[in-house]
């Protein structure tokens, strides 16, 4: 991620922080729990995770407890964020104020880029350059993108101001990107986020009715007409990109 990139003045200039002043931190377990279960689905025991774009780290110190023996390191680069990173829930977690595609570190057995490539004016270009920086990458994407969302378009317009979204994804365009940009998709799961994340509003709890009828009957059809979901991808680099 470079600071040349005017999408990212948010990030640099405090804009984020002020909107964001927790960093989304309430959802980091949940979060956690859905990375350990698709590593644990495809028997893969990390030594060495490293977090792009991590934010306040609270991903990374639920993930330490699932992994205690795993050499942990986060890197973002957002001033804002460093104010997390001595919290005694941090601790044993190395962070780094910086561009990890910019450094010259081992590679890790896994990256993770959690809510992290909607943000990015340029999503394209950081996958492609992550490529010879990564073994093994874990995603988790929004899926803004719906019916619903586009016919009221308030609630893309609202991510986009509150949280920085710039793009906007279903299932297959998330797939598509990576696979653009030089990556194996190993799996990409539905989360159940409408259903069972935390911080849910009663209006999105009461939808949750009317989405777990849709889902029973087609699941990728409902997630596109009614949204509300996100995506875990895990994904190698492809040896011939």
């Amino acid at each position: 991620m470079s600071s040349q990139d005017p999408t990212l003045e948010r990030y640099l200039n405090g804009d984020y922080a002020e909107k964001n002043p927790d960093w989304d931190s309430a959802d980091a377990p949940w979060k956690a729990e859905k990375i350990a279960q698709i590593l644990k689905a495809h028997q893969i025991t990390a030594s060495s995770i490293v977090e792009v774009g991590c934010g306040s780290g609270a991903v990374l110190a639920s993930l330490q407890e699932r992994y205690p023996a795993a050499r942990m390191e986060g890197y973002d680069i957002a001033p804002d964020a460093q104010r997390f990173w001595n919290l005694p829930s941090n601790e044993g977690i190395s962070f780094t104020l910086a561009d990890y595609l910019q450094l010259d570190t081992a590679i890790p057995d896994v990256v993770l880029v959690i809510d992290v490539l909607e943000h990015l004016g340029n999503p394209w270009d950081f996958l492609s350059r992550l490529r010879k920086r990564a073994r093994l990458v874990v995603c988790h994407i929004p899926l803004d993108l719906s019916a619903v969302s586009v016919v009221r378009e308030r609630p893309l317009l609202h991510v986009r101001s509150k949280v920085g979204h710039l793009h906007y994804f279903t299932r297959n365009l998330a797939v598509v990107l990576l696979e653009e940009s030089g990556y194996e998709v190993i799996e990409a799961r539905y989360t159940n986020a409408s259903l069972d994340a935390p911080q849910r509003t009663v209006k999105t709890r009461l939808a949750g009715y009317l989405r777990r009828l849709v889902y029973a009957c087609n699941k990728d059809l409902g997630v596109r007409l009614l949204g509300g979901e996100t995506l875990m991808v895990i994904a190698r680099p492809r040896e011939d990109a």
